[in-house]
């Protein structure tokens, strides 16, 4: 008996050995592998950078309001561009990200815009305050005959304002490749809820200054101020060439409120000294030049 209870802590240490020696095998058998994302081997050949569009807004607001609202509200952008005398453009969202500056609309076939598109807000009242409707008291006298504001009354952007936009636009075509096309405002995409950034923005300018976005040749304009084509037309070929440029427009046989709308926006862009959202030769001679110029059929 004296043997057999000497060899009890040698058995009872053998099993626990085994035990152990088992438990490590269990845990080393059940140890997650190591696995590594090879971002760099093989790349794919049908891919292309997310952000199509650029769209750009005035805010309607001064600069301690327009930051407010644009960190603080539900709405955002990627940069905002302030009215003072500041040499900052300030980025309030990453490029990468979404922000919510662009809405319901759409242009050149896409909706969704603010899943595509860079977001730039330039401070700026918009409408002059002696013309901005008041509800219940719109004084239509202010207006012209279509209902429509004219040039003279939006408010006029900064020269620092223009450098610093011209600036930005260029820094970020570049890096994105935007087509020329898709560098719009947001009238153009909402035509129907939105004027901004209006018709004093300089679009011609930043195209002829820093080869900046779309804008025709005086020459195809020219060619395309002919009566006799434009009356050739029917209403819904014109409309048609609206949609093949870009613009949401609707396909009634009429000009009605939400094609004027279209064409007040086109105007707005293309035309800023006299928008006036009814469809004339001029109008229709300066899109038809849009389209040849950047081969849009």
């Amino acid at each position: 008996m004296k043997k057999m209870a000497s060899t009890l802590p040698f058995v009872a240490a053998v099993s626990l050995c085994l035990s152990l020696t088992m438990l490590l095998v269990g845990c080393m058998s059940v140890a997650k592998p190591r696995f590594d994302i090879d971002a760099t081997t093989y790349q794919a050949q049908a891919q292309d950078e997310r952000i199509k569009f650029i769209v750009l807004h005035y805010t309607a607001e001064d600069d301690a309001n327009s930051i407010r609202l644009l960190t603080t509200a539900n709405v955002s952008a990627h940069y905002v561009i302030p009215q003072s005398a500041t040499p900052k453009i300030y980025q309030l969202v990453n490029e990468d990200k979404r922000a919510w500056h662009a809405g319901r609309g759409g242009f050149a076939g896409r909706t969704a815009l603010n899943d595509s598109a860079i977001g730039i807000e330039i401070v700026n009242p918009g409408i002059q305050p002696q013309y901005r409707h008041k509800p219940h008291a719109v004084n239509l006298e202010t207006l012209n005959n279509n209902g429509y504001h004219p040039y003279a009354h939006y408010a006029d952007f900064s020269e620092l304002q223009i450098q610093k936009t011209a600036h930005l636009l260029q820094y970020l075509t570049a890096k994105y490749a935007i087509e020329p096309t898709h560098i719009i405002g947001h009238s153009d995409m909402a035509p129907s809820r939105k004027i901004d950034p209006g018709a004093k923005f300089p679009w011609q300018r930043l195209y002829r200054e820093y080869g900046i976005g779309a804008w025709y040749d005086d020459a195809d304009k020219l060619y395309f101020m002919n009566e006799s084509d434009y009356n050739s037309h029917t209403i819904a070929d014109i409309k048609q060439a609206f949609r093949d440029y870009g613009y949401m427009m609707n396909t009634t046989d009429e000009w009605d409120r939400p094609s004027q709308n279209v064409i007040y926006a086109f105007q707005l862009h293309f035309r800023p000294q006299q928008p006036t959202g009814v469809m004339d030769l001029e109008t229709y001679a300066i899109l038809r030049a849009l389209i040849k110029k950047y081969g849009i059929s």
